[in-house]
């Protein structure tokens, strides 16, 4: 029997999921509104919450002097492109240490976690040499490699997750009846694993539009995505608070909606199986 809530704790609890909620929040809801206001109102002290006179003059400004879209299509490839790509080495990946695991799958997984937490800039001039070389840099196919580099641990530590929790002997029942490798992932084991491939599809289309460092090291103009759109908004002229706002707010619009219409499927695919 679950144990019963009272009403009280499910009053406090809310008002603290709001009030985390909230804050985290916060930077956001304050980006979007100084992107309405003009440059002296954006740096008056004390500051200035609703009561101020709004434009849309910072957004017009943004718009004459960068090529938003063709920043925003640039974020689009590279978050597609790497999403695909990952799937391609992920999916297999996970479907070989889920059923057909050895002594050393854990230690594979451990390790490729591990990889997480190596600081970007400790790998930065090899990569940058390599890509000097090759002649990647600033392109979108250079930048899609290693997007899907980065997120290939992730990827792949989701979908064994939510493999394990398939029966296997679904599987063997496909063998049995003649299924070959390639049709057992892709006719049986996909189709069941629809939610958790999706969440993280979208886990990894955020974490690639979000990522700043590597696109403001490795390209310049012609692969330059919304991060470097965003930075373009700082110079040693000062800091134009309201346009750089207008700025990040054009940037973070599209994953906002995409993450604001898909957090159900986010947040089922982030704790399937942590509750049994």
């Amino acid at each position: 029997m679950a144990r019963a809530v009272s009403t009280r704790r499910k009053i406090t609890f809310t008002i603290i999921g709001w009030t985390v909620g909230l804050l985290i929040f916060f930077p956001v809801l304050w980006t979007i509104l100084t992107s309405f206001k003009t440059e002296l109102d954006a740096i008056s002290i004390p500051p200035k919450w609703i009561f101020f006179d709004w434009t849309l003059e910072n957004y017009a400004t943004v718009q004459e002097r960068s090529n938003y879209f063709r920043f925003m299509m640039n974020s689009v490839y590279l978050a597609l492109g790497s999403t695909a790509l990952g799937l391609i080495f992920a999916i297999p990946a996970a479907w070989a240490m889920a059923f057909s695991p050895t002594p050393r799958t854990k230690d594979v997984l451990l390790w490729m976690l591990s990889t997480k937490m190596l600081p970007a800039v400790g790998v930065l001039i090899p990569i940058y040499l390599i890509f000097r070389d090759w002649g990647l840099l600033d392109s979108r196919v250079g930048l899609i490699v290693v997007l899907f580099l980065i997120n290939l641990p992730i990827m792949v530590w989701m979908l064994y997750t939510y493999f394990k929790e398939i029966p296997g002997e679904i599987l063997e029942a496909a063998r049995m009846d003649g299924a070959s490798l390639s049709k057992e992932i892709t006719h049986v084991l996909a189709p069941m694993s629809v939610p958790g491939i999706a969440s993280t599809v979208l886990l990894s289309v955020i974490l690639a539009w979000n990522e700043a460092f590597w696109t403001l090291n490795l390209t310049t103009s012609n692969a330059a995505p919304l991060t470097t759109f965003i930075a373009s908004y700082s110079s040693p002229q000062g800091n134009f608070y309201a346009k750089l706002s207008a700025a990040s707010t054009l940037a973070i619009a599209p994953i906002l909606i995409l993450g604001w219409f898909s957090q159900k499927q986010l947040v089922r695919g982030l704790t399937f199986g942590a509750v049994k």
